[in-house]
């Protein structure tokens, strides 16, 4: 940092304000996240039309790569990715965990199909629920019941 042409200070002193070192500081922090961070695998950053940075997650714009990475390291972008992965957590189907085929044939992959609850003859049919069956040899096939009402009012 050059030091010669701020005022108070003669030629050669080596000694930085606050708001300097501070400055300089983010500056090494700010060029050591760019190396070490790859932003072509970061799915919410996103350069637009405009040449600015954006944060598809938290809708936000950012003037540079170091203003977004900072953003990233941020409460609204952290909350935002908590939210984010409580709502995919609640999304994604529920595959059962019970199913297992340790004695299935090498190359062999289970069937599935799902089955109305007219199909079935093991309980009176009924129209809200319907049948996920898993099928491998050597083993029995194995069913499911699930909810299938469309209509959430009732």
């Amino acid at each position: 940092m050059d030091f010669q042409n701020r005022v108070g200070h003669k030629t050669g002193s080596g000694y930085a304000s606050w708001d300097d070192a501070n400055r300089m500081r983010k500056e090494r922090l700010m060029a050591l996240a760019m190396e070490t961070i790859d932003l072509a695998k970061d799915p919410y950053f996103m350069r637009n039309h405009i040449g600015k940075y954006e944060c598809k997650l938290c809708l936000t714009l950012h003037n540079n790569e170091g203003s977004y990475l900072a953003h990233t390291q941020g409460k609204k972008h952290q909350e935002n990715l908590r939210k984010r992965a409580a709502k995919d957590a609640t999304d994604a189907p529920a595959l059962p965990a019970e199913v297992d085929y340790p004695e299935i044939a090498e190359g062999v992959t289970p069937r599935h199909r799902f089955m109305s609850a007219y199909e079935q003859r093991r309980e009176a049919p009924d129209r809200n629920y319907q049948f996920l069956l898993f099928a491998a040899e050597p083993y029995e096939t194995i069913a499911f019941k699930a909810d299938d009402s469309d209509d959430d009012s009732d």
